[in-house]
């Protein structure tokens, strides 16, 4: 459930950070009825990152077992390369996003063409909502309790709406850079995990050898039936006794990305409370 809950918060205060941001521009530009715009490129996108996530369960729960057990490994590799994607790209562009994204609408603005913001909005929202689909998706696989995780899921977006609200209304400050850090380094252990799971499915597969051969005794962490072991297991993908290759992927992933996310970005310092202006 907290894994899930960190994805849920995570993507959802992103996007609703981007769109705070647009709002907050067109509130003082004196466009405000542009906004109708933004709103109906987010409705698009939400609305088509719904139907795929929907598309992809249904086709999952037809396919024959193998052909689960692939689609669930494919799943989490594209899940895994996502969030890598998404944590490299929030590295390089969090010092500039809003200038990017002023700079954005201001540019569909000009043209006078709804169908420009319609755009912008749409394709901004369609990227932190395909994430999401597809990162939640493979969680929701790798689960043995999919209402929980739904359920964590519902509660970090929630939390992340309102965030952002409070945010873009000037009401609530928080250090962002602080908060996508330590947001990155949990989603940097659960992509780990996810890694692990789609190794384990392709050996479970035959497609490399590995399957059913154990490398450690990690029974005392994550003990099957336990609460601890559950825990451990569902956030980080560790399992009782996992193959050579699990844990190989697991420690190869999770090293330089986890030193990456938490090594300063280097350039000036910035300020440590970040804020949206009040629309």
């Amino acid at each position: 459930m907290f894994a899930s809950f960190v994805i849920g918060l995570r993507e959802g205060l992103e996007a609703a950070l981007i769109i705070g941001i647009v709002s907050a521009f067109l509130g003082r530009s004196g466009r405000r009825r542009e906004r109708i715009w933004m709103w109906v490129g987010v409705g698009f996108a939400v609305t088509l990152c719904a139907a795929v996530a929907i598309g992809l369960n249904i086709a999952s729960a037809e396919l024959p077992e193998r052909g689960q057990e692939i689609l669930e490994a494919t799943i989490s590799l594209i899940a895994v390369a996502f969030v890598t994607w998404m944590i490299l790209w929030m590295r390089k562009h969090s010092r500039t996003l809003r200038h990017e994204l002023e700079a954005d609408a201001a540019a569909a603005l000009a043209t006078g063409s709804a169908a420009a913001l319609v755009l912008m909005a749409f394709l901004a929202v369609l990227r932190e909502g395909f994430e999401t689909a597809v990162f939640l998706l493979a969680r929701f696989q790798e689960s043995s309790r999919p209402l929980a995780t739904g359920m964590g899921a519902l509660i970090g977006v929630a939390v992340a709406v309102l965030t952002g609200l409070a945010v873009a209304r000037g009401g609530l400050r928080i250090d962002l850079a602080r908060f996508f850090k330590v947001t990155g380094f949990v989603l940097v252990l659960i992509a780990a995990g996810l890694l692990a799971f789609a190794v384990h499915a392709i050996q479970e597969l035959g497609w490399i050898p590995g399957a059913g051969a154990r490398t450690l005794d990690l029974s005392w962490l994550a003990a099957d039936g336990a609460l601890r072991g559950a825990i451990v297991t569902g956030l980080f993908g560790v399992r009782a006794h996992p193959s050579a290759g699990e844990v190989a992927v697991w420690l190869a992933y999770a090293i330089p990305m986890g030193i990456l996310v938490l090594r300063p970005s280097g350039g000036r310092t910035a300020r440590p409370r970040a804020a949206i202006p009040a629309v």
